[in-house]
């Protein structure tokens, strides 16, 4: 996500220097004109925002500690990870302690929507501090301010609530079509349109039917947020049953097929239906 995402910051016009844990991964994108370094305190001394990408709630926090000692005052860090709200939290406080300012603005859209600029940011933090940040977010798509910092994180836990589910109950569809005599494909042709339209139907239905599981969205990172929706529930005093329900499903698939797109629940369906598959190809599994 972080290199289609720094290629559109390139490309409005923004200096960009890039730093990776893996740093061949920072060095791919010179040639887009980034400056690209070995050392996280050489990349964030003397910027203005940073911009982080990262792959959990841990890792943001491991990064910010060992760029912390080269951070300018005032300094704008803006994580557009995935993270728990806590965390999230955390973070805003620890830069707030240090005299800089944060946003959480975790994003919707998977690699396609990063490498178009369309996708969905969804920001928690201060208005003045979402202004200044707001021209650069929309080199990447479109980017609402929802709340205080850590706001963002759960209007992302919300989206990914809804995907998960979905994701699940297109499956269900699927294989209903199919055990009771009706054309899977067609029945989603059927429906397309209809209040049951969706971007999950119209992606993930078409993935169902290629049998097509290789990686977007992986299990085990669904499976991440999915514990992050319930912690998020638990610490709000809510209960969410069929968020419950999901994180069952994936739990019971990340033991054998974690690195396979979220759209590979409909596998998970059809081991609690014996005899019962849709579409005719092998799987794609990656």
């Amino acid at each position: 996500m972080g290199d289609p995402m720094a290629r559109r910051l390139l490309a409005a016009g923004h200096a960009v220097t890039v730093w990776n844990r893996t740093h061949a991964k920072a060095e791919a994108l010179a040639g887009a004109g980034a400056r690209a370094v070995p050392d996280v305190q050489e990349a964030v001394r003397g910027a203005q925002v940073i911009i982080s990408m990262l792959e959990a709630g841990p890792t943001v926090q491991q990064v910010l500690a060992a760029a912390l000692p080269a951070l300018a005052p005032n300094t704008l860090w803006i994580d557009m990870s995935s993270t728990q709200q806590a965390e999230a939290q955390a973070v805003h406080a620890r830069l707030t302690a240090r005299g800089c300012r944060f946003i959480d603005a975790p994003v919707s859209g998977g690699v396609g929507g990063a490498a178009a600029g369309t996708l969905a940011i969804m920001a928690g933090g201060g208005a003045e501090d979402f202004a200044e940040a707001e021209p650069l977010l929309s080199a990447m798509g479109r980017a609402t301010l929802v709340g205080p910092a850590g706001a963002g994180q759960v209007a992302k836990l919300c989206n990914q609530l809804i995907v998960g589910a979905t994701i699940n109950i297109v499956a269900e569809a699927m294989l209903l079509a199919q055990a009771a005599g009706a054309d899977p494909a067609a029945m989603r042709a059927a429906i397309r349109g209809g209040f049951a339209e969706s971007k999950i139907l119209e992606v993930h239905g078409q993935r169902m039917l290629d049998r097509n599981f290789v990686a977007g969205g992986k299990i085990s990172t669904q499976l991440k947020d999915q514990r992050n929706i319930l912690a998020a529930a638990e610490a709000a005093g809510v209960v969410l049953p069929l968020t419950e329900l999901v994180t069952a499903r994936y739990l019971t698939l990340s033991k054998t097929i974690p690195q396979a797109d979220h759209a590979a629940a409909l596998i998970g369906l059809e081991q609690l239906n014996p005899g019962q598959r849709v579409g005719t190809g092998p799987d794609q599994l990656g």
